[in-house]
């Protein structure tokens, strides 16, 4: 395959569907990686296993047996994926796919690898946007449940007032008896 030096377009979106939340982390499995790299998912994983010290367990992880049988329940995987993911696949963290281009080595790892960079960033930046969002929803969602109980409150109030008004409404307009004067 010839080296080009163009500027290799990936849509966002594919780099966005192709992240997992595994183990609590957001991560990109070897297949998907090797794919956007245009190489083969064996020579993936050998470059990693030869340069094994540059992935801490924060940089990569292997997918247990459970959760390579969960994820691909979740997803419905056809047998045409399961034939590449007949082994637990690695997990790469975000600081592993940086790793992974000084590993791999060539100007599409080099240029994809930016481009994952630059989504990871903007995940992380629309997540933070959207804690503050959902910080001031908890907020009104606070006020409105108290305000739910003090609608409750009032209610309350009106029906043991409404009680009471027909209590005495009752009492005025009973049958009176006993002895009564004549003048």
């Amino acid at each position: 395959m010839a080296k080009s030096k163009g500027v290799i377009a990936v849509p966002d979106e594919v780099i966005m569907s192709k992240i997992y939340l595994i183990q609590g982390k957001k991560v990109m499995l070897d297949r998907d990686l090797a794919e956007l790299y245009d190489v083969e998912t064996k020579q993936l994983k050998r470059a990693v296993r030869r340069n094994i010290e540059r992935f801490p367990a924060d940089f990569m992880f292997g997918m247990t047996k459970e959760e390579l049988v969960n994820w691909r329940h979740q997803f419905g995987t056809s047998n045409a994926d399961k034939m590449g993911l007949r082994y637990p696949p690695f997990c790469f963290t975000e600081y592993g796919v940086l790793m992974l281009a000084s590993v791999l080595n060539s100007d599409r790892a080099i240029q994809i690898n930016i481009q994952i960079v630059k989504v990871f960033t903007r995940m992380r930046e629309m997540l933070m946007e959207n804690k503050e969002i959902l910080h001031r929803l908890e907020k009104i969602q606070e006020k409105l449940a108290e305000h739910d109980e003090n609608i409750i409150l009032i209610f309350e109030y009106i029906k043991q007032l409404e009680e009471e008004k027909q209590q005495m409404s009752d009492h005025q307009n009973r049958r009176k008896i006993g002895y009564s004067r004549r003048d």
